[in-house]
């Protein structure tokens, strides 16, 4: 497909987008880039105002073309709705959402009467902590899983429509069932959200000298416990009971660690506790990409003074070895003098690069952090 410019795209224009917040300006921002026409609508003028001035489209009017593609980034409980009322707008575009919880929406949609061989759901795995236009990025969606998925009455070429949005805008085109999708995020997106905030909320009693003790554990682990608690009780609330099954599992498992660390010393409480933290080494191993341990790179810690221009020297400098950089992350917690950033990189090129970067003055740590 190429898209409304003559620019040699993917995607036609004119896409509308439906709701001004993260996701919705992300994927105008990126579209807008590229060179395809975006028309935004937002029921708040100052969501849809904003997003404007950041770049992401322009406002909807009376006698715009019809769009080709509508994409609805509405909170959860308003997809269906919307959803069904731009099908019956536009009676020739294909409608797809971006919701994080699919087969509800269908099954409204079908309750409803509405012409679903014209609706797709997807879903981008990407966001961030904080919502709104404000926080939107046109790189939001690079490299990341955009999951499709079709039903009975979903037209290939209609498929190969999202495909071609997800490649577009850089991501990886995932094909699944909706049923199928709504299992998967309850494992990896919405149960991680639980454990997360149940984690941070018992450091609402602990002491502020507890609380300094804090290191990057943590701050990893209890990371996306920030994200918006109205939001995510309508995405529990749609997805709940696969969510409910995964953390029955979790409870049961955690149920046998508490009794083995209550006596600790009896038989079986030290394999208890110890398949545990293998199980967990397994688990992290299966994690694609930033940041799983993917047992294809070897990882060298570097210490990193907290002066000006130290990061970007040692990036460069491993560039200059001739090494791709496979995977990174840097640790650094508030006040400390230094960090520790974490370098992935081929095990073939791991040896001569710790050499290289030694003879160049930096101080690597022994073993994994």
């Amino acid at each position: 497909m190429s898209n409304g410019s003559g620019a040699g795209g993917r995607v036609a224009g004119p896409v509308r987008v439906v709701g001004a917040g993260l996701l919705g300006a992300s994927v105008g921002l990126a579209l807008s880039e590229r060179g395809v026409e975006v028309t935004l609508a937002d029921t708040s003028r100052s969501n849809l105002r904003l997003a404007i001035d950041y770049g992401a489209g322009r406002a909807a009017a009376e006698g715009d073309a019809e769009p080709a593609l509508v994409i609805v980034a509405v909170p959860p409980d308003l997809v269906a709705e919307v959803v069904e009322a731009e099908l019956a707008a536009y009676p020739a575009a294909l409608v797809t959402d971006v919701a994080s919880v699919k087969s509800g929406i269908l099954s409204s949609l079908q309750d409803a009467g509405a012409d679903i061989s014209r609706y797709l759901g997807s879903h981008p795995m990407a966001g961030r902590e904080r919502g709104g236009a404000l926080s939107a990025r046109a790189d939001l969606f690079l490299g990341r899983p955009w999951v499709i998925t079709p039903h009975e009455s979903t037209a290939p070429a209609h498929y190969r429509v999202l495909e071609d949005l997800a490649l577009e805008l850089g991501a990886t085109p995932v094909r699944m069932s909706p049923e199928e999708h709504d299992e998967g995020v309850a494992l990896v997106s919405h149960v991680p959200q639980l454990v997360a905030s149940l984690l941070a909320a018992q450091l609402r009693g602990a002491t502020a000298a507890e609380v300094g003790l804090a290191g990057q554990g943590l701050r990893d682990t209890t990371r996306i416990a920030g994200s918006n608690p109205e939001l995510w009780v309508q995405i529990l609330g749609a997805n709940a009971a696969p969510v409910a099954r995964v953390l029955r599992h979790y409870r049961d498992e955690l149920d046998a660690l508490i009794g083995a660390l209550d006596e600790p010393a009896a038989s079986g409480s030290p394999r208890r506790i110890a398949e545990t933290l293998a199980a967990g080494n397994q688990g992290v191993a299966r994690i694609p990409g930033k940041h799983g341990r993917d047992d294809r790179f070897t990882a060298l810690i570097v210490k990193v003074d907290d002066t000006p221009g130290q990061l970007a020297r040692l990036l460069t400098e491993i560039g200059e070895e001739g090494v791709n950089l496979e995977d990174f992350r840097l640790e650094h917690s508030p006040g400390a003098q230094v960090g520790f950033a974490e370098i992935n990189v081929l095990p073939q090129a791991a040896h001569s690069l710790a050499s290289a970067l030694e003879a160049r003055g930096w101080t690597l740590a022994e073993g994994e952090r």
